[in-house]
């Protein structure tokens, strides 16, 4: 009776475990690497040149599973004053009401709200981008450029590009176009990093 009870007890416990959902990963949060990290722009400039501007990233933070892309999340700030197109005179009219009226609209910011996986490095990053006052929805390519630890702060970390076009007169910023072009050429870099773990008390 003994040896039928304990059969009965460990079938009992054996179809418990096979039931039970498997544990899921939860994503990761990751630190901005704020010195390499960048979002960058091309606009064409009387048609001779596409022309390079750049914003930083201020300090932040987003969720992401390599294993799981949906369950990804993040918002970023961009200070508007931080924008430079490498001259202090053209920098400070783009920043000028003419344009961004960075003193009205100190920062840009992305909320994202939709992640997709399309290949084994590859999706889409879908959310509102407010500029100006305005919001839009986007959606931006997205390339996993690297998942894996960091080799000098020993913690996992995480490198993104993303890309994308936009209009800047959607977002009421439209002075001198066609001369200074409408469209802007997005290329954003992110490297992020998963903060150490904290000391043992």
């Amino acid at each position: 009776m003994h040896k039928f009870r304990s059969l009965i007890a460990a079938t009992l416990l054996a179809g418990s475990t096979l039931a039970a959902p498997a544990a899921l990963a939860a994503p990761v949060t990751y630190q901005f690497d704020v010195v390499h990290s960048r979002v960058g722009f091309y606009v064409s400039h009387l048609g001779y040149s596409n022309s390079l501007g750049q914003l930083v990233i201020a300090p932040g933070s987003f969720a992401f599973d390599t294993k799981d892309w949906s369950t990804g999340s993040v918002s970023v700030t961009m200070p508007a004053a931080s924008l430079t197109f490498g001259d202090g005179k053209w920098d400070t009219h783009v920043k000028s009401a003419d344009f961004l009226d960075a003193e009205k609209y100190p920062e840009i910011t992305f909320v994202a709200t939709a992640v997709k996986q399309t290949g084994e490095n590859t999706g889409t990053l879908t959310g509102n981008l407010t500029v100006h006052g305005v919001t839009k929805p986007v959606t931006l390519a997205l390339r996993l450029n690297k998942a894996g630890d960091h080799p000098m702060r020993k913690v996992p970390a995480i490198g993104f590009t993303a890309t994308g076009t936009i209009k800047r007169s959607d977002f009421g910023v439209a002075a001198y176009v066609p001369m200074v072009g409408d469209e802007l050429e997005l290329r954003i870099e992110v490297e992020a990093y998963a903060a150490a773990p904290a000391a043992a008390k």
